[in-house]
């Protein structure tokens, strides 16, 4: 404390600055309490690192002891040595670093927009910051806090080294990279929350999120370099784009708001999980996988830009808005995407959201159809049907105009994805699906305790028409009332759980207010079909196996004996045009498995395997 004080405790001097020292050292000097100044050669407002070195002044303990000063009436005084709390010391902070009030008096940084400490620093720095600003200033000394949370193992318990069970950081950083484990602690909980640290979460990060992102710039720079792309080139207007690339950067724009909004509110790990839910679900699993053709082959027409175009847009924004939780990786990205722009991503402004270019409209459809595909697919691995099989029917019962009028305009793009040849939408289910419905107790208890027993008779009552009743109001944003003898109850999504009897020959799934029905019949026409989507799968595979440019036309021969001979014949009989046209093939034949020589290589096929051989065809 550089707090002087008489013997008797009746006169104190609190010092303020060094140049108050420096002139009591001498008063006391002259008084003849001190023999000289010990800090002579210091020189009052020269803040340079010689002036402070220790060798011309230490202002710590034992040396600034031997200082004595002079009170107003002239008696000796020494300093306190009690200790204040030394939080007070990081509750300076914010005036400290700013060496204030001998500078920035006027302009101050204070107070701090966001502070961010362990929540055991509730009773030290958060509240000697708060308690130094109301005592000097009359104001709060930060506007946002996060407290951290605990970092405990995967099972929960104190990391400790005893129990060999700590995790050493630098090493998880050196194995998994930064960027990974960084993205897995904001990402995984709440910074507030206690997190369960697990190895295994960080490297499900490291692979599902930043290898899809690096695939999917990988797939980009690929066909980019190929084509010459060159970012600079006039922009296709967004609305001359195709429909999908309007759907993605619509939904960017949505993106770009809502996490503009979560970093402005410091909710992080909001911010963190909208971005890579996107970048998995809609940039790689859906617009990549289903544009991969416009990128391929051909000249660089309007169409072929304009994929180009989107997905340059949509990665740079990605490196964006993800620099702040993953700054070294997007720093790479954004350099190699912008080679000519800003010196580094961390020094370009968020990316902002415009109002004009988002479609809620065809971002609803877009998420019905990637719905309605992951239904079906899942009803494909049920049975173990593979989707490369086509199947014949989809069944679709549309509970409103508005969603059989969206299913209308993605049922191509539907049909495509789960390669089912055709949907049907109907608006009576009767005789066709079989719908059951229950009771979720979990939520209705909570409001209508007293009355459960009669809401599960109740339940059990309800007809096809009236759970088609009760899914139509939920499609439309609107609750259900259901009168009772000891009064009416309302029903809203979550309070029920409706499911659907399977039909034979089909399989019927539900999620929410849509509802669809398979039909899982397999024709001998669908069965050829199927064999030569397969036999497409191979080839490709073995083209990349080979090292083949992605330009190159190949010749084919598929060596088979026995059924699988017999299903590749009758295949490439039906569907051989098909095959050769998939896989930039001048030929593909089919011949005894006897015949293939040494070039031939095996393959993979049902239960065994066939052999197949590949030439270039210049």
């Amino acid at each position: 404390l550089p707090i002087w004080r008489t013997d008797d405790g009746r006169e104190e001097v609190c010092i303020g600055s060094m140049a108050e020292l420096m002139e009591g050292i001498e008063k006391s000097v002259a008084a003849g309490f001190m023999k000289e100044n010990p800090y002579k050669n210091f020189r009052v407002g020269d803040m340079s690192a010689q002036n402070y070195a220790p060798s011309n002044i230490d202002l710590h303990r034992p040396y600034v002891d031997s200082i004595i000063l002079v009170s107003p009436s002239g008696k000796p005084m020494k300093r306190e040595t009690d200790l204040i709390d030394v939080w007070f010391d990081s509750g300076a902070m914010p005036y400290a670093q700013a060496h204030y009030p001998f500078e920035h008096k006027d302009d101050l940084p204070f107070p701090a927009d966001f502070i961010a400490e362990g929540v055991d620093q509730t009773r030290g720095w958060f509240f000697t910051l708060h308690a130094i600003a109301t005592m000097c200033f009359d104001s709060v000394a930060f506007r946002n806090v996060i407290s951290n949370g605990l970092v405990l193992d995967k099972n929960g318990s104190k990391m400790s080294k005893r129990l060999g069970n700590a995790v050493n950081p630098f090493e998880a950083i050196e194995k998994y990279g930064a960027d990974a484990v960084r993205w897995y602690m904001i990402t995984n909980s709440q910074p507030w929350d206690n997190l369960k640290f697990d190895e295994a979460g960080v490297d499900e990060v490291r692979r599902k999120f930043f290898g899809t992102l690096y695939n999917t710039y990988s797939f980009f720079a690929l066909y980019a370099n190929v084509d010459g792309f060159d970012p600079k080139s006039p922009k296709v207007a967004y609305s001359e784009r195709p429909e999908i690339d309007r759907w993605i950067i619509s939904l960017l724009n949505t993106l770009k708001q809502q996490v503009v909004a979560a970093y402005e509110d410091y909710d992080i790990t909001t911010a963190g999980r909208l971005i890579q839910d996107f970048v998995c679900d809609n940039v790689s699993n859906w617009y990549v996988r289903l544009n991969r053709k416009r990128f391929w082959g051909g000249e660089m027409n309007t169409d072929k830009l304009s994929a180009y175009q989107t997905l340059h847009e949509v990665l740079v924004d990605i490196a964006v808005l993800s620099a702040p939780i993953a700054p070294f990786y997007m720093d790479r990205l954004y350099l190699d995407l912008v080679p000519d722009g800003s010196e580094s991503v961390h020094y370009v402004n968020m990316p902002k959201s415009d109002p004009a270019v988002i479609d809620k409209d065809l971002e609803e459809r877009m998420e019905l159809a990637q719905k309605a595909t992951s239904m079906v697919l899942a009803l494909r691995r049920k049975v173990s049907i593979k989707v490369r099989q086509p199947l014949l029917k989809l069944i679709i019962p549309v509970i409103s105009d508005k969603v059989r009028n969206q299913l209308e305009q993605v049922k191509q793009l539907i049909l495509s994805e789960v390669n089912v040849k055709e949907a049907e939408f109907i608006s009576d289910t009767a005789g066709i699906i079989t719908k059951k419905i229950k009771p979720n107790f979990k939520t209705l208890g909570k409001v209508y305790g007293k009355q459960m027993k009669e809401i599960a008779a109740a339940f059990g009552t309800f007809d096809q028409a009236t759970i088609s009743a009760i899914q139509q109001a939920e499609a439309c944003g609107r609750e259900y009332s259901v009168n009772l003898p000891s009064g009416s109850i309302v029903l809203r999504p979550g309070d029920y759980e409706i499911s659907s009897e399977d039909m034979p020959g089909w399989l019927v799934a539900n999620d929410g207010p849509l509802t669809l029905a398979l039909d899982i019949e397999i024709s001998d026409e669908l069965r050829k079909e199927g064999v030569a989507r397969e036999l497409i799968n191979r080839i490709q595979n073995l083209r990349k196996d080979c090292g083949f440019e992605v330009t190159d036309k190949i010749g084919v021969t598929i060596f088979s004996d026995s059924d699988a001979k017999t299903a590749i014949d009758s295949a490439l009989d039906s569907f051989g045009t098909y095959v050769a046209n998939q896989t930039l093939a001048v030929s593909v034949k089919s011949a005894e498995l006897e015949e293939a020589d040494s070039s031939a290589l095996q393959v993979e096929w049902e239960d065994g395997t066939v052999k197949a051989a590949l030439t270039i065809i210049k």
